[in-house]
């Protein structure tokens, strides 16, 4: 049961962004008694097993971490519900959780996801929202169901887009305004004020997970599609091209004024500015890059220090 200031929580989530929400339940007068997340995965060129970042913070509090490679299994479901918690609380978990475990917490399970749901549901919704040029997103705290992303909202806090941000930009803002909405949600739901609102799911879009070969820049995009993509996959998977056979990682890019009419990808420009074709004869200058062994860099520095080797007319993406 819920005592007088706080409810009995169980916590399952993996990433950073999760972690940041894990510390301010740990910090609140509601009370964690357990938490989940993936399993320790390897991790760096050694390939040593690392613990997620909400692990270590749980760790670093005192509370009891479980760590099932799923939650299907009768055993799994009866651990979590010996833990008799009032709620659970999921924060990119990255396992789906069964009927079973949504309806063991007396008030089930809620989510808090980072879009304005029913937009950008599943795995990368900041990645997918910037990609497409939304202008705005923000948290939904959602009561937990069997399908994805799509129970009833509790609460949503939206934030704006703004036009340079990257993943991370974002990501980093979403974390500041989700733990204060989800203790709003918890202490609505303590006393009986919170009211779902069905998704309206002929509006869903669904956020698929990044991968690596999506990074690769197709130059036949207009400028600003491809500017979006670079933002987007900031600081994973990292939008790349080639270059004399080698890839260039491309952390940062702005559209450019200049028009053209050279075949997408072509070196437009190699001296103060690295400028390269689009398609529809747009341009897009290239800011921060990385070769192969290298850090990343500027490319004032990366043209100043390979005088010569970057000219126009030479085409990223070749074979």
């Amino acid at each position: 049961m819920a005592t007088d200031d706080g409810l009995k929580i169980i916590f399952a989530g993996t990433p950073e962004f999760a972690a940041r929400h894990l510390t301010a339940l740990l910090q609140s007068p509601h009370r964690v008694v357990a938490v989940y997340t993936q399993p320790d995965r390897p991790a760096g060129r050694g390939k040593k097993l690392q613990a997620s970042p909400v692990k270590e913070a749980a760790l670093a509090a005192g509370v009891e971490v479980q760590q099932p490679l799923s939650l299907k299994a009768p055993e799994a479901q009866a651990t979590l519900a010996a833990y008799g918690a009032d709620v659970m609380v999921v924060v990119a978990y990255g396992l789906l959780l069964p009927a079973a475990v949504l309806e063991a917490p007396r008030f089930g399970c809620i989510n808090v996801h980072a879009s304005l749901l029913p937009r950008w549901r599943g795995a990368a919704p900041i990645q997918r929202a910037i990609e497409a040029g939304d202008t705005a997103t923000g948290v939904t705290i959602m009561q937990m169901d069997v399908g994805l992303d799509t129970g009833p909202m509790l609460l949503t806090r939206t934030c704006p887009i703004l036009p340079a941000d990257s993943a991370t930009d974002l990501h980093d803002r979403l974390a500041e305004i989700g733990p204060p909405a989800l203790l709003n949600a918890l202490q609505q739901l303590q006393h009986g004020a919170l009211q779902g609102e069905v998704q309206d799911n002929s509006l869903a879009t669904y956020a698929h997970k990044l991968t690596k070969e999506e990074a690769l820049i197709d130059w036949p995009q207009p400028a600003s599609v491809i500017e979006r993509r670079i933002r987007a996959f900031n600081p994973f998977p990292v939008a790349f091209t080639t270059f004399a056979g080698e890839p260039l990682r491309i952390f940062e890019a702005k559209v450019h004024s200049r028009s053209h009419s050279a075949a997408p990808g072509t070196i437009l420009q190699a001296d103060r500015e690295l400028v390269v074709a689009c398609g529809e004869q747009t341009a897009l200058a290239l800011l921060t890059v990385q070769l192969p062994g290298k850090k990343a860099m500027a490319v004032r520095d990366l043209l100043n220090g390979a005088a010569g080797r970057w000219q126009p007319g030479i085409q990223l993406g070749a074979p």
